[in-house]
Order: C-alpha cells, then sequence, then structure tokens
C-alpha cells in the first residue's frame, strides 16, 4: 500500500487518510498477536515512523520492527540507556565533535558531526569501536526519549526529526577510505532501526572530487533518504542560515554562537538541565498526543505550564506557543 495522498506530511501524526489509520490498526493487531507491541512503551508515532519507512507496506513494516526489537535486545539498549558513562567524551571530542546543539526554525534538535577531524588511530587510543558504537546509540535513544519530547511540548507540536551538519573540512578521498567504515555502520543502525528521523542533512566542505564518494555513499542510503541531503562547498553559510538561525550556529560554521567551554561540549538547546523525569514525562504527554485521532488536534501538544492538553486547532500563534482553547487529553 502506498500513502499516495498529495499532503506533504501524508503518514504522519494528524495527517493520517482512512486507508492508513487502518493500515496502523492492522500494524498494532499484529504485532501485539506476535508479542512485539506494548502500547506503554510503542506510540503510534513510532510506529507511523516505521510503516512511512516501508511505504506502508505492513509486511515489510513488520520485518524491520520486529528486526529493530530484536536488535535493541541483543544490544541491550535500555540498559544502556540508563546506566552508560561517556567518560572519555571530552578526549574524543578532541578527535572525533559530534554533539547536538540548539534548534533550527523549524524547533528541530541540530546535530553537528565534524568528519574531517577523525583520526581513528588516536581515537581508538583514548576509547574502543564497542564503546563508540554504545554512545552512538544512546545518543539515539537520547534524541528519542528526551529531545524530541522537549523541543514537541515547546513548540506545542510533534517534532520528530533532526537537522544535520556533516562537515568534511580536512577530509580527502584517502581519508574517507579510512573511516567510511564507521560511516557506513553509523548509516546502518540509524536506517535501520531509527527511521524517519531525518528532517534537513547538510554536508558542508565538500571536498574536489567528493562526487565520487557521494556516488557511493547513495547507495548505502534509502533513496528517500538522499533526497533530504543538501551537498554544499565552503559556500554553505547562506543556505544553513536560512534553516538554522544564527544565535543557534556555532561560529566556527559561521553562526554567532560562541558557548562557554565550547560547543561540541555544551549540550545547549532546550533539553539541557531537563532532569530525566522531566524528558518522561514530556515523552508521556507526546505519546498521549500522538494516540488521539480528531483531525487536527492529534499531534498538537499543549506547552510546558499548561495542562496536559491538545490543542484545537492545527495552527499555532506567532511564537510557537500554543492556541489557548483546549480540549483534554
Amino acid at each position: 500500500m502506498t500513502t499516495g495522498a498529495k499532503d506533504p506530511l501524508s503518514g504522519h501524526p494528524g495527517h493520517l487518510s482512512q486507508e492508513q489509520k487502518a493500515a496502523l490498526q492492522q500494524f498494532k493487531e499484529e504485532l501485539r498477536a506476535e508479542g512485539y507491541y506494548d502500547p506503554e512503551k510503542h506510540d503510534d508515532a513510532m510506529l507511523l515512523r516505521f510503516l512511512r519507512a516501508r511505504k506502508f507496506d505492513i509486511p515489510k513494516a513488520k520485518i524491520m520492527w520486529i528486526d529493530t526489537q530484536k536488535w535493541k535486545q541483543s544490544f541491550r539498549v535500555d540498559e544502556l540507556y540508563e546506566t552508560f558513562e561517556y567518560k572519555e567524551k571530552p578526549a574524543v571530542d578532541q578527535l572525533y565533535p559530534r554533539f547536538y546543539h540548539k534548534t533550527d526554525k523549524d524547533g528541530r534538535p541540530v546535530y553537528i558531526e565534524q568528519l574531517g577531524k577523525l583520526d581513528l588511530v588516536k581515537l581508538y587510543e583514548v576509547t574502543t569501536p564497542e564503546r563508540q558504537l554504545q554512545s552512538l546509540v544512546v545518543e539515539y535513544e537520547k534524541f528519542q526519549r528526551e529531545r524530541l519530547p522537549i523541543v514537541s511540548e515547546l513548540h506545542g507540536h510533534v517534532i520528530e526529526t533532526s537537522c544535520t551538519i556533516m562537515d568534511l573540512k580536512g577530509v580527502g578521498l584517502s581519508q574517507f577510505w579510512k573511516v567510511k567504515d564507521e560511516v557506513q555502520r553509523a548509516a546502518s543502525i540509524s536506517q535501520n532501526n531509527y527511521p524517519e528521523s531525518m528532517g534537513k542533512f547538510y554536508i558542508i566542505n565538500s571536498p574536489w572530487g567528493f562526487s565520487t564518494v557521494w556516488s557511493l555513499v547513495k547507495g548505502w542510503l534509502d533513496p528517500a533518504t538522499v533526497e533530504k541531503i543538501h551537498v554544499l562547498g565552503s559556500s554553505y553559510k547562506a543556505d544553513l542560515l536560512k534553516q538554522i538561525p544564527a544565535d543557534s550556529l556555532p561560529a566556527f560554521l559561521g553562526g554567532a554562537c560562541d558557548c562557554p567551554g565550547g560547543c561540541s561540549l555544551s549540550d545547549a538547546g532546550p533539553w539541557h538541565g531537563k532532569s530525566r523525569d522531566e524528558s518522561v514525562r514530556a515523552l508521556m504527554k507526546l505519546r498521549r498526543s500522538v494516540a488521539v485521532e480528531r483531525g487536527d488536534q492529534m499531534g498538537q501538544i499543549a506547552p510546558p505550564g499548561q495542562d496536559d492538553t491538545l490543542t484545537t486547532t492545527g495552527a499555532l500563534p506567532a511564537g510557537g506557543a500554543a492556541a489557548p482553547a483546549a480540549i483534554q487529553a
């Protein structure tokens, strides 16, 4: 089954056709029958990401979902999320900066990765491949369990994706071949287990000859993912600032932000300083909002400080605050 609708948000919370709603319900029932659906843990937005990734083909989405649940169990993802301590992060940051930093103009968390600084030999003197992989997975989990619920609550509607900047400054063809396995592994984990999480993706400072590399990388990615990626050279500043406010973009990328101690270790953003309990409450609010299918109400979230309710309109007033009229979830 294909989504078919012209609505660019077709298949997202609040934008489901009757056919898509029926597919979501069938997806739940089939997964529940096989023991792979828990309504306390798995919200509609999460299920819809897997359905969209497989164009609402239920058998294919089911395989993808079950494979992910098995992978999460074997990798002990829940345990890692609760217990992982990345004590070597400051040292790793000197050799391979990758970090979330504030939000773009649409409220998405901005993720920045400076691949050009990656030196695998030195990196694995301060950490191990296993811990690097664990840290990557923990960040994916924090993104979904903490960052997205907090920004969704702040903006009054469901936000499901990130805005990524991949900085290739200093990357030559010879260096790429040395780090391609690292890149491919990260892409595989994201695409297979955290689908439909990419909103915008900018590759900046792409070097001469990058077209050869890009032709290879595209082969690792879903065609729908490739369409979201913008490959830029060194004149990228104007493009980034169209999407990311200057005060959210680090100065070394042409923005105006210069966090004390460096942007890469600041964890700056609406989620900063939030307790795990606050993130859990925001996550529960997000899950309740996407479970209510009342036209435009689905996916609308009351902002912090208001009752845990859904706004009555799909449009938000200026400034991102939710409309005052609300219906109890």
